[in-house]
């Protein structure tokens, strides 16, 4: 990426903290919530493919939100390891490139597979006698599939309209990884179009799928005559409501603000969460795997 006669070949990840003792403090507390997030994920994927009782839409969902968690947290964990302990901060311009393609893809495929998770609980609670029948496996098969292809073509088009910039103004990068905000604000240019198409990309493939199964949803439980039928009902996908809260709530609350609002050292602390904590609340998903399987 060249503009005049400077030439970005790499980019330098500044990280959380320049303080070698609190350095080594993250690098220990980051390798550990590596290991569980690599522990509970494939453990998870493990009891789900080896035990036909778990042969269900909503555990066929999960182990891919799973897989999805194992492979994120491949994405950006070492990276961030190494940077903790070594002084050597860089990342190239083709990994840095790599780490954005496969973060936004892989982001943008769970909140896909979250708003489908979402039309199995709707199925599951208006139309439970025929639950079975509309929610076969080639359904969840092509929904899983669909979800896959639609994040990544998204990815491609974020990715390829992000590095088209020129980094011109540095190549230092606030944050612990290449993310969209850091890497816009190195860019030189007109942006206006860039933020339309991030808000577009928000709206339509973050959103919109999430808040109309989710009023679906919530329409289905208000017309149960009896209380306690709509607890039971809420129940079933009260877990699942929690998770969407959080992990759409740090999306939103990094990348729908007004781009004055930003603030890096914030928004570096909800990263944190969505890419590295998130996965390992996962792990929930063990024990009840198998607590079901003891039961």
């Amino acid at each position: 990426m060249q503009r005049g006669n400077h030439t970005v070949t790499e980019f330098i990840l500044l990280g959380f903290t320049r303080d070698p003792v609190m350095q080594l403090v993250l690098f220990v507390v980051f390798l550990i919530m590596y290991v569980l997030t690599v522990a509970g994920n494939t453990s998870l994927i493990g009891l789900i493919c080896n035990d036909s009782r778990l042969h269900t839409p909503m555990y066929f969902f999960i182990g891919n939100l799973s897989f999805l968690d194992l492979w994120l947290s491949c994405v950006y964990t070492p990276k961030i390891l190494v940077t903790c302990i070594s002084d050597d901060k860089s990342i190239s311009f083709a990994g840095c490139l790599a780490q954005f393609f496969f973060s936004a893809g892989l982001d943008y495929t769970e909140c896909y597979l979250l708003a489908a998770m979402a039309y199995d609980r709707y199925v599951a609670i208006s139309k439970p006698l025929l639950y079975s029948q509309v929610m076969s496996m080639k359904l969840c098969v092509f929904l899983a599939a669909a979800s896959y292809l639609g994040g990544f073509i998204n990815s491609s088009v974020l990715t390829k309209k992000t590095f088209s910039f020129d980094f011109c103004n540095d190549n230092i990068i606030d944050d612990f990884f290449c993310d969209l905000l850091p890497l816009v604000k190195l860019a030189c240019g007109r942006k206006e179009g860039y933020q339309a198409l991030m808000y577009f990309l928000l709206s339509s493939n973050v959103i919109t799928p999430i808040l109309a199964s989710y009023l679906f949803i919530i329409a289905t439980i208000l017309r149960i005559r009896f209380t306690q039928g709509r607890l039971k009902a809420f129940s079933t996908c009260s877990s699942h409501l929690v998770s969407v809260t959080l992990y759409y709530g740090s999306i939103l609350y990094i990348y729908s603000r007004p781009k004055t609002s930003y603030t890096f050292d914030t928004d570096k602390i909800v990263s944190t969460f969505y890419t590295v904590v998130f996965p390992i609340l996962r792990n929930k998903d063990v024990k009840e795997a198998l607590r079901k399987l003891f039961k």
